[in-house]
């Protein structure tokens, strides 16, 4: 079984760039980037038009940005695997990894295998379908697209990112409207009173998305009332879910310090986790800002930290 110094398990902006930065400071990482499960490159393989990471001013789509990413690492002479990581053990070192083809050994390791955005399966919201073509999970990340400016746009979820996103969309689109299966918002109740206040916010209750329809984009949404279930469709230039992430820890088996919600926990201001010698990158530890730009600067975190930490407890 081979052995290096680092390996990082996760692509996207943090995994990438942690295998840049140890690629740099010779530390020869092997990156499992992830291949069956769909996460090879993160969320931002999903994602179209991507205007707000620098360095691009005319934008840039999400899977050409990984790309360059993937061939920033390869040129330091990374070790990129396509391949999911099944299992980890944390319990004795060297630290093993298992993939679906290789296992490897190594004395620290980086996590950065990121969130998973929680959608809602309706017909026209699914791969090949609208999903990133009007539909998405991330206000703030897609929502000041040409598509949806000066367009009624839909906000689907009832807690606090439900009513920050809807908030955030009043900038572009010609109304919001903020769609919750119940009659009660579960977000705290400033920020309900400031969904319910906002003059360019309508809020929807009791009903739940039945489908998407359009052309190339989305163009309608069609609501069931869960009480009467009455079918009404609205014109819609967007559908945003706000409903959560699921982190992609679950491969872990409960061998490092999580949140309730299944996040990594590390220490403030670090990358260190519960356990000496892993290190958490990227969305997989960060419920809060979920963008490209912070991922990757927690993957030049996770970077610096590893190699601090194997130059004081493994220099050789």
């Amino acid at each position: 079984m081979e052995k290096r110094k680092l390996i990082i398990v996760g692509s996207g902006p943090a995994g990438y760039c942690a295998a840049i930065y140890a690629a740099r400071a010779n530390l020869q990482p092997i990156l499992y980037e992830g291949f069956y499960s769909g996460t090879a490159g993160g969320q931002l393989m999903t994602t179209t038009e991507v205007e707000n990471y620098p360095g691009f001013p005319e934008g840039v789509t999400g899977p050409e940005l990984m790309e360059l990413f993937r061939k920033q690492a390869a040129r330091f002479d990374t070790t990129i695997l396509t391949e999911d990581v099944v299992e980890v053990d944390l319990k004795s070192h060297p630290f093993t990894v298992k993939g679906n083809k290789t296992s490897a050994q190594a004395d620290a390791l980086i996590i950065a295998t990121g969130a998973t955005a929680n959608r809602l399966d309706a017909p026209g919201t699914r791969d090949n379908e609208f999903w990133q073509k009007g539909v998405t999970a991330c206000a703030v990340c897609d929502g000041a697209a040409p598509i949806f400016r000066n367009r009624p746009l839909y906000v689907f979820g009832g807690g606090d990112t439900a009513v920050e996103e809807a908030t955030f969309l009043t900038k572009f689109g010609s109304h919001v409207y903020l769609v919750h299966r119940r009659d009660a918002l579960r977000a705290s109740k400033i920020m309900a009173e400031r969904a319910m206040n906002h003059p360019k916010i309508s809020i929807i209750w009791n009903h739940v998305l039945e489908k998407v329809e359009g052309d190339d984009v989305v163009r309608t949404v069609v609501l069931r009332d869960i009480n009467s279930n009455a079918i009404v469709q609205h014109e819609a230039g967007g559908v945003f879910f706000a409903i959560g992430h699921t982190p992609n820890t679950a491969f872990l088996k409960n061998q490092i310090e999580l949140d309730p919600t299944g996040y990594i926990l590390v220490k403030p201001g670090t990358s260190y986790t519960s356990v000496p010698g892993v290190f958490a990158a990227g969305d997989v530890q960060d419920h809060v800002y979920r963008q490209a730009i912070t991922a990757a600067g927690s993957g030049c975190m996770a970077a610096l930290d590893a190699e601090r930490w194997l130059s004081e407890h493994h220099p050789s």
